[in-house]
């Protein structure tokens, strides 16, 4: 018997926008990120994503996750 797969089981979770970026690092930068992860018990995108919203929020204050003010 062939099951029938309806419009709910095909449908994504919605989830906010995301924009997927490929980095290129130094070797020793790399390497101090993955430390850091390690230490953190997350991925080394988690790290990234970290260091750049507070480099945002540094340099344009009116910044906030998600978007520009």
């Amino acid at each position: 018997m062939k099951s029938k797969t309806t419009a709910l089981s095909k449908a994504k979770p919605s989830r906010p926008s995301v924009v997927r970026a490929s980095i290129s690092f130094p070797a020793e930068v790399y390497g101090t990120l993955a430390q850091m992860a390690k230490q953190k018990k997350v991925s080394v995108a988690w790290v990234v994503r970290d260091a750049a919203e507070r480099y945002l929020a540094e340099r344009w204050p009116l910044f906030r996750s998600g978007g520009v003010a």
